[in-house]
């Protein structure tokens, strides 16, 4: 995701010639990589209408224009995220929240029971997710190729998995990635503080040496968090970086499978 600010980190990037053949598994971030965040907030916005007034009542517009403002209102929330508390817990008070505030400013009730309100937000994560689609031109194909050329796939994203599994299955893509990383099945948040960890919970849990590990994403940070437990990394960029903090810097995503396999040919 790229809603966090970045300092570029000075890391080593001298990468020996074909190394890339060795790489058996690619971890994606999605927002920024797979799939464009601009382009999602919109259908958000549409979607929650959608989902919530034929259940709690409230004009559509005014859905969408509380999907706008609450998200805005929460970003602080987000990117201060769970501060080593129990990621699960935080993410259940956060769809809670989000919920509460939403329906207030539309002027209707959301349920009286917490569990029911949590249970109520995160069914509505998996109807909009599945119905999104942000995909960034070529990612889809991008996804395909690489798991075409025998490469475990998984994500590695600032997302809940529930949310993930929706945006991949709405880009008909969900069944070639093995685990989707998500915070939530690590414990592990992946913001905003150093990250190394979330990189490391994720090989262990994911059986997958970090030598052999490629991890994508449009966080320079990040890139290096996952770099300092042994992964090799690519820095998904449309523009040039200002130093090179990765071992690959590609476009877009649509651009990975032809350099890994150019690297497997060397």
């Amino acid at each position: 995701m790229s809603i966090h600010g970045e300092t570029l980190h000075p890391i080593d990037t001298s990468t020996p010639s074909g190394v890339m053949r060795d790489i058996t598994a690619v971890f994606l971030d999605d927002g920024g990589v797979m799939n464009d965040n601009t382009l999602r907030s919109a259908e958000w916005q549409r979607l929650v209408a959608e989902f919530f007034v034929p259940i709690l009542g409230g004009d559509h517009a005014a859905w969408a224009e509380a999907n706008r403002l609450v998200f805005e209102r929460f970003l602080e929330f987000i990117n201060i995220g769970p501060q080593g508390q129990d990621y699960v817990r935080w993410w259940d008070e956060y769809q809670r929240r989000w919920l509460h505030e939403m329906a207030d400013f539309v002027g209707v009730s959301p349920p009286d029971d917490d569990a029911e309100c949590i249970k109520l937000a995160d069914e509505a994560a998996v109807y909009i997710t599945r119905r999104v689609r942000s995909a960034y031109p070529g990612a889809t194909e991008a996804v395909r190729a690489l798991h075409e050329m025998g490469i475990s796939l998984f994500t590695a994203s600032g997302g809940h998995s529930r949310e993930l599994d929706g945006y991949l299955s709405g880009m008909g893509v969900r069944g070639l990635f093995h685990t989707l990383y998500g915070p939530d099945i690590i414990n592990q948040a992946k913001y905003p503080t150093d990250s190394a960890e979330y990189y490391r919970r994720a090989f262990a849990h994911a059986h997958v040496d970090p030598e052999g590990a490629l991890v994508a994403d449009d966080s320079p940070n990040c890139l290096a968090w996952a770099r300092s437990v042994g992964a090799m990394t690519c820095l998904i960029s449309a523009g040039p970086p200002q130093s090179r903090p990765a071992n690959l810097v590609v476009p877009s995503l649509a651009d990975l499978p032809a350099v890994l396999s150019n690297s497997r040919a060397l």
